[in-house]
């Protein structure tokens, strides 16, 4: 009998505790970019026989046969708006394996698809995927649930001028043969469904350490691998807290414009946005963050996406981490204020939303709900606080120890919180009283006993912010970019007016940044002051970036008149092409709600 283990029910799967779970997967792949379709073979082999339940989203099942090429019948029910569709199917027992034909969907949501005008060289064309939450069953039938993990072994056939790139630790061959290359990749080590990961384009790459190298478009590599220089150091900052890299090679691969997060921390192959390569290494704290996924969400991963924030909680406390060893705490201290301000416009978003709930930790989301929807700093900051809060109470010396067990304890397993919360109070007694826990988890906004965000470098800037009129050229000289992003986040929104903006923009040029976090800081001022010298700059950032961190909040604020919404309605029409379909789908939200909200005025 299989050794079953206790196994969270994940609302956001059609998969049960219980039934034969995916162990392994062959899958081969061929890609029709004049279709926007791949052609693909999945083999997969489970830990046992009987009836199970795989999850898909519009993909057109055209065989599935037992290991032995014997047909079997199968059932795909009928679409959920959110779940996709469930496959029922029987695992053979004696030979636990099930061969599945299909293709994808050209719209399939967790693929984009690229002409060559939309990359960099606008020579080929460009594909990349993007699971996380729920999308991987849009080109994999899958147990797509972060609880369940599976090895794999990929073969990708892709024109010959392409490179066919996987998430994966080791590279097995390229071979060409008839004007195509066959890539064939080995992941050994478990991984979830969110995190399965391909990318096909014309990409070159740079080596910048033994054990990291940097893939991006011909025209970007070079650029890339200086700005990302350091990551060497921050590798080792990482494993004096956490112990060794398990994974072997830590990869960074240089997405197009239109790709809607600053990373993905894929295991081996961490997909980043070309907006962090400004030629000042000023954004690379977002590396920090997707390496410390190595450990927490890769190694140790939420059970389900209510419980989110023991992936991005742990991770932004432990980049603070990397980022006080490596810059000094005043430094961490101003990077933790300025994720502070996105959580308060995201507690007030949610609050004018009706969805004040999710403001707790701990709040379950639904499977009527696609945590896409939800996606907020919430379980990034207020997570990374309380643990922050918790490390106060019992000292760094305990709570770095603490670490370690937590990270040895769980490798390669997904937990919920009330399993988290067990540890802690198991490990570290009396440390959840002393933080009061359940404000933390169950209770709404942050508590009144969050930790305090103070640095002289914030003082500075706080100073600056609350004096009438702008800066002075000579006041803001010398100042990092995370101090002008904490200005320009500070400035007061009562009275702004839009010859303040203007003359702030004359001054110092801000519409016009390398940092696309201080351009989109500006830009976001502009609009809220109704600066219309502006627009211009607006719209040309939304057609040049896909990053949800930036399209959210601009479209928002945009869409509060009538006349914005008109605005906003216009230039989303003109590059909404260029934009992910994650992406695309969340503008298509907010314009739509600010569009009920205005009607009734």
């Amino acid at each position: 009998m299989r050794n079953e283990r206790l196994f969270e029910k994940d609302p956001h799967s059609y998969y049960r505790p219980g039934q034969p779970r995916m162990k392994h997967l062959r899958w081969e792949v061929e890609v029709d970019f004049a279709g926007r379709r791949l052609s693909c073979l999945a083999v997969i082999d489970f830990d046992g026989g009987g009836e199970t339940n795989l999850d898909l989203r519009n993909l057109e099942i055209t065989g599935i046969t037992d290991g032995d090429d014997q047909p079997l019948t199968y059932q795909v029910s009928l679409s959920h708006p959110v779940l996709g569709e469930c496959l029922t199917l029987t695992v053979p027992d004696g030979k636990p394996q099930v061969k599945i034909h299909y293709w994808t969907s050209p719209q399939a949501s967790g693929l984009q698809w690229l002409t060559p005008e939309q990359t960099q060289g606008k020579r080929h064309s460009y594909l990349f995927s993007q699971g996380e939450p729920l999308h991987a069953r849009s080109y994999l039938p899958c147990q797509d649930t972060p609880g369940v993990r599976f090895t794999f072994n990929a073969c990708l056939t892709v024109p010959e001028a392409l490179r066919g790139l996987m998430a994966a630790n080791e590279h097995v061959s390229r071979e060409i043969k008839d004007g195509l290359a066959v890539e064939m990749w080995r992941m050994t080590k478990p991984i979830p469904s969110y995190l399965f990961t391909l990318v096909i384009g014309d990409i070159a790459s740079r080596d910048i350490t033994n054990r990291c190298r940097v893939y991006a478009e011909p025209e970007l590599v070079d650029a890339a691998a200086a700005e990302f220089a350091d990551v060497g150091e921050m590798m080792v900052a990482a494993e004096k807290l956490f112990g060794m890299y398990d994974w072997g090679r830590f990869d960074l691969n240089m997405m197009p414009s239109s790709f809607p997060y600053g990373g993905m921390e894929n295991p081996c192959f961490t997909c980043l946005t070309p907006t962090l390569v400004v030629g000042d290494r000023s954004m690379v704290n977002v590396i920090a963050h997707e390496l410390a996924h190595s450990w927490t969400g890769n190694l140790v991963t939420n059970a389900t996406w209510t419980d989110f924030w023991l992936n991005e909680g742990w991770t932004n406390y432990v980049e603070w981490r990397i980022c006080e060893e490596l810059y000094g705490r005043d430094a961490m201290m101003l990077q933790a204020a300025l994720l502070q301000r996105e959580l308060d416009r995201d507690f007030r978003d949610l609050a004018a939303r009706g969805m004040h709930q999710y403001t707790a930790l701990g709040s379950y989301v639904p499977g009527t709900l696609d945590p896409d929807d939800i996606f907020t700093r919430v379980p990034y900051c207020k997570g990374a606080q309380f643990l922050m809060k918790v490390e106060e109470a019992v000292s760094r010396e305990r709570f770095d120890a603490f670490i370690r067990k937590y990270i040895e304890t769980f490798r390669f397993t997904s937990i919920t919180t009330a399993t988290f919360l067990d540890f802690v109070a198991a490990e570290l007694p009396g440390a959840l009283e002393a933080v009061k826990s359940w404000r933390w988890i169950g209770g709404l906004g942050l508590p009144e006993n969050a930790p305090k965000i103070e640095s002289p470098l914030i003082v500075e800037v706080e100073r600056y912010a609350e004096t009438d009129g702008i800066l002075a050229s000579d006041e803001a000289r010398g100042w990092s970019s995370n101090q002008w992003l904490l200005y320009l986040e500070l400035v007061p929104r009562d009275g702004l007016k839009s010859e303040f903006a203007e003359e702030l923009d004359r001054a110092f040029a801000l519409s016009t940044k390398a940092n696309a976090d201080v351009r989109f800081a500006f830009l976001l001022l502009a609009i809220e002051a109704g600066y219309a010298g502006a627009n211009d700059a607006v719209a040309n950032f939304l057609s040049k970036v896909g990053r949800l961190k930036y399209l959210q909040p601009l479209y928002r604020e945009m869409s509060k008149t009538m006349a914005g919404l008109a605005w906003a309605q216009n230039v989303f029409a003109r590059v909404r092409s260029g934009y992910h379909p994650i992406a695309t789908a969340q503008v298509e939200r907010i314009l739509g709600e600010a569009e009920k909200r205005l009607a009734k005025i």
